[in-house]
């Protein structure tokens, strides 16, 4: 799933095409992926863009008027730019927004059978799914929060919590659990003062060194598949960049958790999958 530092690539991305284009068309191409019903995507037509930023794990099309447009890639969401704009209706296609001045056009895609991606058109002072999300992840607010959390929630289920901290998903928290030498286990209100800082510190750089290797990449978010540059996730089998040892994991129904034993003190965390082979 794109993640900060994928979205915020993107977003800087779609900000030098598009600042200061007229949209000219708004093709529905996935009926299901309109969020909004209200005001209706006509309503930005002829409008000029104003910029393209980012919230959470949000692509923020900025009009005039107040109106935007917030684009939600989900688990497998991908975004082209097309010059000039095309007639054709790929697979997975949701939709595709054709702009003058200059002339070009965004399509939104999707990758396999879940088709969770999606779009919101945002009327003036209209927060949509962006109301109810927490801090960003690299924000003050979010590092006071972590500061002074007592949550009994684990570490794992807690960052990834969009309520809690934007922006996060399951490649960097594996990651930055990885780095701060933390098993995703760990409760968050059994953290001492340093440990604390240390997981903000380690947070902090993996978003930082996601951001910079994805504003290096290329073709936008069109790849099927992202995060070559994760140090643990996705990584199951092969070996620990730090110690040498195999990263494991811990199944659940639609994700898996990665992590090394030496985040664990040597431990090896229940993993249904492997329960499973050993009865």
């Amino acid at each position: 799933m794109p993640e900060m530092p994928q979205m915020q690539a993107l977003a800087e991305r779609l900000d030098a095409a598009l600042a200061g284009a007229v949209l000219e068309r708004a093709d529905l191409l996935g009926f299901a992926s309109l969020k909004t019903a209200e005001p209706e995507p006509d309503v930005l037509l002829g409008r000029r863009v104003e910029r393209v930023g980012r919230r959470a794990k949000f692509a923020l099309m900025c009009f005039e008027g107040g109106y935007r447009v917030a684009l939600h890639l989900s688990q497998a969401g991908r975004v082209d730019l097309e010059r000039p704009p095309k007639a054709t209706r790929p697979r997975g296609s949701l939709v595709r927004f054709t702009f003058a001045d200059p002339v070009l056009a965004v399509l939104v895609r999707e990758h396999g059978t879940q088709r969770k991606a999606g779009w919101w058109v945002l009327g003036p002072g209209d927060e949509g799914p962006l109301a109810t999300l927490g801090p960003e992840a690299d924000s003050e607010a979010f590092a006071e929060l972590l500061r002074h959390e007592g949550s009994t929630r684990r570490l794992y289920t807690w960052l990834r919590d969009q309520h809690v901290v934007a922006g996060i998903g399951r490649g960097y928290t594996d990651d930055a659990l990885h780095r701060a030498r933390l098993s995703p286990f760990t409760t968050v209100g059994s953290l001492d003062a340093d440990t604390r800082e240390e997981l903000l510190a380690a947070i902090r750089a993996v978003l930082a060194e996601g951001l910079e290797a994805e504003r290096g990449r290329k073709g936008g978010l069109s790849e099927p598949r992202l995060g070559e540059h994760f140090t643990v996730h996705g990584r199951v089998g092969e070996p620990c960049p730090r110690c040498g040892a195999t990263i494991r994991r811990v199944s659940f129904d639609s994700y898996e958790v990665a992590y090394c034993t030496c985040q664990t003190g040597g431990t090896v965390l229940a993993d249904r999958r492997l329960s499973r082979l050993l009865r």
